[in-house]
C-alpha cells in the first residue's frame, strides 16, 4: 500500500489554489512587471524574470539553471515571444520538480510498524505536522503509536500529548529531560505489540550543536533498528516554507546531521514565498512528501508537482 492512496483521502476543489494565493499573487506581479512593454525575450527581460525568480525564493542556484536553459532556448530560437514566458517557466519548473519528486511515496509493508522519524527546529510547526499526519492516517484506517522524544524542551511533550489526545491515538512518552532514545526504544517496541501500523517518532532539534544533534539522531536509529532492523523508514525533514532563504539553510544542516528522506513543508497558505519548494526540491533532490496551506487537519496535504505547478500558474 502507497503513502498517496491512503493519505487525507478526497481533496478538497480549489484548496491548493487558496493556499498558494500569496505566492501566486507575488510570482504573478513580478513575472508581469518583468515582460512589460517588451515583445521579445531579450537580455532585459531575462534580467527581470531572474529577479523575479529569485525574489520568489526559488534561491540563486535554481534560478541560475532556469535561466540557463531559458537563454539556451532564446539562442536556439530567437522570435520566441514574451507571450511564451508562463508556458516557457512552467515547463522548466515541472522539469525541475519531476527530477526530485518521483513516484507515489514508499510503500507500507503489512506485519511491520511503518517508523517516521521528524526532524526540525523549534517553531516550524513540527508538532502539528506529526499531529494532522496522525489524525490522517488514523482515518485511513490505520493504527498510530506517537513518540514524544523530543525531550529537550517541555512544552514539545506537552504539545504531543495534546494532539495524541485530540486525535484518540497512543502516545509513548517519558517526560522532559528522558533519553531520547530510549523513548524511542520503547515506541517502536510499544508499536510492535500493539500491531499499529504507523510510528511517529519527535526528536529535537538544536541546530546549534550539529555535533550533539548528529550523536542523538544516530542513536536514536541504532535503539529502533534493535526491535525493527529497517527503522526508520522515513526521516521526515519538516520545514517553515514561510522563512525562505532560511529553510534552506535549515535544509543544509539537517542534511549533514543525518539521512533526511522527505520533506515537509509547511505554512505556504502564509507566505508569498512558495516558490522555496521549487529551490529546495532542486539543490537538496529529496522529496517533498506533505505540504501546509491552511491550520485545518485536510490542509496538510500530500505533495503532487503537477498540482503544484498548474496551480502557481493558474491566473
Amino acid at each position: 500500500m502507497k503513502l498517496r492512496d491512503i493519505f487525507g483521502g478526497k481533496k478538497k476543489e480549489g484548496g491548493l489554489d487558496i493556499g498558494l494565493t500569496k505566492t501566486k499573487e507575488g510570482f504573478f506581479s513580478r513575472l508581469a512587471r518583468a515582460i512589460t512593454g517588451k515583445t521579445t525575450i531579450d537580455a532585459e527581460v531575462l534580467d527581470n524574470i531572474e529577479e523575479t525568480l529569485i525574489a520568489s525564493d526559488v534561491g540563486t542556484t535554481t534560478t541560475g539553471k532556469i535561466i540557463a536553459n531559458l537563454q539556451e532556448r532564446v539562442k536556439k530560437n530567437k522570435n520566441i515571444q514574451t507571450s511564451e514566458v508562463y508556458g516557457i517557466l512552467k515547463e522548466e519548473i515541472s522539469n525541475l520538480l519531476t527530477a526530485s519528486n518521483s513516484g507515489a511515496g514508499p510503500e507500507l509493508t503489512e506485519g511491520t510498524p511503518y517508523v517516521i522519524m521528524v526532524v526540525g527546529v523549534n517553531g516550524v510547526g513540527k508538532t502539528t505536522t506529526i499531529g494532522k499526519l496522525a489524525n490522517n492516517f488514523k482515518k485511513s484506517g490505520l493504527k498510530v503509536v506517537l513518540g514524544a522524544a523530543d525531550t529537550f524542551r517541555a512544552a514539545a511533550v506537552e504539545q504531543l500529548t495534546i494532539w495524541a489526545k485530540r486525535v484518540d491515538v497512543p502516545i509513548v512518552s517519558r517526560g522532559m529531560n528522558a533519553d531520547p532514545s530510549a523513548v524511542a526504544f520503547d515506541t517502536v517496541q510499544s508499536a510492535v505489540a500493539q500491531k499499529a501500523d504507523i510510528v511517529i517518532i519527535d526528536t529535537a532539534g538544536r541546530l546549534h550543536n550539529k555535533v550533539g544533534l548528529m550523536s542523538e539522531l544516530s542513536k536514536i536509529k541504532r535503539v529502533m533498528q534493535k526491535v525493527i532492523p529497517s527503522a526508520p523508514h522515513e526521516v521526515l525533514l519538516v520545514l517553515d516554507a514561510s522563512t525562505g532563504q532560511n529553510a534552506i539553510e535549515q535544509c543544509k544542516e539537517f542534511t549533514k546531521a543525518t539521512d533526511v528522506t522527505a520533506l515537509a513543508l509547511t505554512k505556504l497558505d502564509g507566505t508569498a514565498k512558495g516558490g522555496v519548494v521549487i529551490g529546495i526540491s532542486d539543490q537538496f533532490k529529496i522529496p517533498v512528501r506533505y505540504i501546509g496551506i491552511g491550520e485545518k487537519m485536510e490542509d496538510l496535504r500530500m505533495f503532487d508537482k503537477q498540482e503544484f505547478v498548474e496551480s502557481l500558474f493558474k491566473q
